[in-house]
């Protein structure tokens, strides 16, 4: 059965925004999902995501799919990052992801958990090895996630770029409790 992981954001859970939606409409289409809680999620700390992750998918392969929205994202990457070389998963859905550049950090505390996230070496070459299929999500008014984050999705990771209009950082504090464009990423990648 495949297997899907959708993985939230900083400050985000379970049944944040969109995620039961697509949680719902996947599993109508015959998929096992979790989504699960990453801890201290007002802080988000590499040391304790990766492992987080790493502990709720268990043994991955090609049958793993994941969908992360925002730090999310980054989460799987390095997750994906730490595998053992042989290890595939089926592919990845990134919603408002960022390797380069963050913008709005509001205060220093914000602006150091930030750069932990952006400086701490990542080979994204690595992940690549590691990924079947990819789909990046952006939205032209985002005001976290700056368009130029979308460059290394596209030339390291070989995604495929979707451009949403007017969707902001995707999240459910706005308004966003469906996403259909990552319902047809998933159902692209794992078909």
């Amino acid at each position: 059965m495949k297997r899907i992981f959708i993985v939230h954001g900083w400050d985000g859970y379970p049944e944040e925004g969109w995620f039961p939606w697509l949680k719902r409409e996947l599993e109508a289409r015959g998929f096992e999902v979790h989504v699960p809680q990453l801890p201290d999620a007002g802080s988000p700390r590499i040391k304790n995501w990766v492992p987080a992750l790493a502990q709720a998918v268990g043994a991955p392969d090609e049958e793993t799919f994941f969908v992360g929205h925002s730090m999310g994202c980054q989460t799987i990457a390095r997750y994906l990052a730490s595998l053992p070389p042989e290890i595939k998963v089926g592919g990845a859905v990134f919603v408002a992801g960022f390797f380069k550049r963050l913008t709005n950090m509001e205060d220093d505390e914000v602006r150091e958990i930030a750069n932990e996230w952006l400086t701490t070496p990542l080979n994204l070459g690595n992940v690549f090895s590691h990924l079947r299929k990819s789909v990046a999500i952006f939205s032209d008014d985002d005001p976290y996630v700056p368009m130029e984050n979308q460059d290394d999705f596209c030339e390291k990771l070989h995604s495929k770029i979707i451009i949403e209009h007017g969707m902001g950082h995707f999240s459910g504090s706005t308004g966003t409790f469906e996403l259909p464009v990552a319902l047809e990423a998933v159902l692209q990648i794992s078909g």
